[in-house]
């Protein structure tokens, strides 16, 4: 009988004081690409006999008593914990229950310090995919701004921080990880949004088109929106009660937002150049103590957050992000340069894109090897 733990139980262990060994089984080429944070690479078939590799296996668990092992779905995984645990009685040996499947799905709650707002950040963990619930502590009343594809992970905040999703909001057009918005919408029948310029980029579904300046009343808060492209030319900001902006892809806590995955290499440089204008002359105009909520946060290839930490709010300032992110400091042709060299596009971005447009339909399997890996939308 194989021991395993669940995700959510090796979510935790990852932020705890534990002390363990971490054995990724899937092939160089998709652990290199991605993995949980810790984890060392030990590829292993079902098939292999474990005992011609408990050399190996000891060197890289050290001196760690527990081990966990993990893989793509948990069946090599699996299998290498039940091996390795007949093989040898050194170790206590457990799998992880799905996955890195299962790893793609786990989201933390963060709540946000807004006064007179309930503002819930969901972190999608591995991803950095970073959605929310906009709403009026009074009435319950609530937004929900870029909902992934994992329903049940917005359903779960909403009752947590006893919230009604009246509304459900998409800030652009994504192109790494596919919308859980119209769907949401659909559920509970509420109205979509999407920005008036997505008309333009060929979405194919209904929404309710959202202008520039215009503002929606969530209860007794009201969330102004702000046209900031760049990122792409339908992308949108919220301005909550004039005490926090969520600013989706166009800047994050750390960075700014790319721009090519829309325009395009060969017409990188105009969206560059909006980007700079939606930068300097919208967001940067607000108060510095405006709280800044971003779409994203930056993952590493190990899984680590590049800012900020798991289970608390991913935030800045205004005034923290004019003088900590250096490239607001740059003149604008610089700031062009820099962006025109973003690196390596995430992969199958068409395809996403092509999906939240509504022109392509999603096989519900598909969707892990589509989204695989954290998000690039950084510059």
């Amino acid at each position: 009988m194989i021991e395993t733990i669940t995700i959510d139980r090796f979510s935790e262990l990852l932020d705890g004081d534990t002390a363990f060994a971490l054995l990724d089984t899937r092939p160089p080429e998709s652990y290199e690409a991605w993995h949980a944070p810790g984890a060392k690479n030990v590829p292993f078939e079902p098939t292999e006999d474990v005992s011609d590799r408990l050399e190996e296996i000891r060197e890289v668990v050290g001196d760690h008593e527990r081990v966990l092992t993990i893989c793509g779905k948990g069946v090599s995984s699996g299998t290498l914990a039940a091996k390795l645990a007949r093989a040898t009685d050194a170790y206590d040996v457990v799998a992880v229950e799905g996955g890195m499947n299962a790893w793609s799905r786990v989201y933390h709650r963060a709540p946000v310090d807004v006064p007179g707002a309930t503002i819930v950040q969901l972190q999608r963990r591995s991803k950095g995919c970073l959605s929310y619930l906009v709403g009026d502590p009074e009435t319950g009343s609530a937004l929900a701004v870029d909902p992934t594809a994992d329903l049940e992970a917005v359903f779960a905040a909403a009752g947590e921080y006893g919230l009604r999703i009246e509304g459900v909001l998409d800030t652009h057009v994504h192109a790494d990880h596919v919308s859980g918005g119209r769907d949401l919408a659909t559920r509970l029948e509420v109205p979509y949004y999407l920005p008036e310029r997505a008309a333009s980029r060929g979405v194919e579904h209904a929404f309710e088109p959202l202008e520039d300046g215009q503002t929606l009343a969530i209860g007794g808060l009201e969330v102004r929106v702000l046209h900031t492209p760049g990122h792409t030319s339908d992308g949108i900001s919220l301005l909550v009660d004039d005490r926090a902006v969520l600013t989706a892809d166009t800047l994050h806590a750390e960075a700014v937002g790319r721009t090519e995955l829309e325009f395009g290499d060969e017409d990188a440089e105009r969206g560059a150049r909006l980007l700079y204008d939606s930068l300097h002359g919208t967001l940067l105009e607000l108060p510095d103590d405006v709280v800044v909520l971003p779409g994203h946060v930056g993952v590493s290839t190990d899984g680590r957050f590049q800012t900020g930490i798991p289970r608390e709010a991913i935030s800045t300032t205004v005034g923290t992000a004019r003088t900590a992110i250096e490239a607001l400091s740059l003149a604008e042709d610089a700031f062009v340069d820099r962006l025109a060299a973003a690196g390596d596009k995430p992969e199958n971005y068409e395809t996403i894109i092509a999906i939240n447009r509504g022109a392509r339909a999603l096989d519900p399997d598909e969707r892990v090897e589509l989204e695989i890996g954290p998000n690039n939308c950084s510059a």
